[in-house]
């Protein structure tokens, strides 16, 4: 437990995991300048926090 938050193994594997989707929308870059590959990243970013944010329940109190 203490090796994982001196390590930083949790936000690691978050991130890792999170580049693995960002592949899985393509592996290379289609845009050639620096400004456009920027926007391209940008856009699967959304794209990815948008699909979260569908998958996400909605938790409501009853009662």
């Amino acid at each position: 437990m203490i090796w994982r938050s001196w390590s930083g193994y949790h936000r690691r594997s978050r991130i890792e995991a999170k580049m693995r989707c960002m592949k899985l929308l393509g592996e290379r870059l289609s845009a050639r300048t620096p400004s456009r590959q920027t926007a391209e990243l940008q856009i699967r970013a959304a794209l990815l926090n948008r699909f979260t944010a569908l998958g996400t329940p909605e938790t409501k109190r009853v009662a």
